[in-house]
């Protein structure tokens, strides 16, 4: 590619970029309009949770076929029939602004713990109010939000990072997910996540695109089966130390290894 395409490229790029955030905000809060008629239809509980899950799926993954379509990006899942159950704890590592998205959107019935600065801002409270997403306001509740969640059947997503990771940089992961996997007695379902190149990480701003459109590789792994970890509590210890070996474990597991992906969907 010449240098002058090579401009044309990124710069096509840049926009189509600036496009799909633009688009993400305006769809965000005309979903959360459209939901809001259908609560009325629905009613309350489970059902009406379900429904606008659903079509919280679809718009993400409508979004992700916008994202492909413009050149932005490209996408691949790898194991996704994994996901195809219900009262799942999916736990994932998070390289990209965009890994939600495109977890999301080849999951049912999916919830999430959200902060507070996402139920509240206005492009997002809307799906978020009806859908029921897990809020961490709770405190030391929050364990028990989470299992209880499961334990209803919902597919409760996870970044035990916390937050967005930085590129070579060794990650950090917090210890209430395994929490909740150790008092909840939840088998792991884990999602690799791999972007290249590395975009949209923590600091990064959105108008620095890479040189190429970048590509994600969502794989979800074999479950990973609690009991082994709870073996030390029934030795007579802690439910923390369980949880901090299996903190170890997953910090393991979602190490990036350096391998590159090709391929898109």
């Amino acid at each position: 590619m010449g240098k002058l395409a090579h401009r044309l490229d990124r710069a096509w790029r840049l926009f189509a970029t600036a496009l799909s955030f633009a688009a993400f905000g305006v769809g965000g809060v005309l979903l959360g309009l459209w939901l809001s008629l259908l609560c009325l239809v629905a009613g309350r509980g489970q059902a009406r949770q379900r429904l606008a899950r659903r079509w919280v799926q679809r718009s993400f993954a409508a979004h992700l076929r916008l994202m492909q379509a413009l050149g932005v990006m490209s996408c691949e899942f790898r194991g996704v029939e994994r996901l195809q159950r219900d009262g799942l704890l999916v736990l994932a590592n998070h390289p990209t602004l965009i890994d939600v998205v495109c977890l999301i959107s080849r999951l049912p019935n999916a919830d999430c713990v959200v902060k507070r600065a996402v139920a509240r801002n206005v492009f997002m409270r809307g799906p978020v109010g009806a859908a029921g997403y897990v809020s961490n306001d709770h405190g030391a509740g929050l364990v028990e939000d989470c299992i209880a969640a499961i334990a209803a059947g919902s597919n409760l997503v996870i970044f035990p990072e916390g937050t967005r990771s930085v590129p070579g940089r060794a990650l950090q992961l917090q210890r209430g997910a395994a929490n909740i996997a150790v008092r909840g007695r939840l088998d792991i379902t884990p999602v690799r996540i791999r972007c290249t190149p590395p975009t949209l990480s923590k600091g990064q701003k959105w108008y620095l695109v890479p040189d190429r459109k970048f590509h994600v590789v969502v794989e979800v792994g074999e479950d990973i089966p609690i009991a082994p970890f709870l073996l030390d509590e029934a030795a007579g210890k802690s439910e923390a130390l369980a949880a901090r070996r299996l903190t170890e474990h997953l910090t393991r597991y979602f190490q990036p290894s350096g391998d590159t992906a090709s391929g898109s969907t």
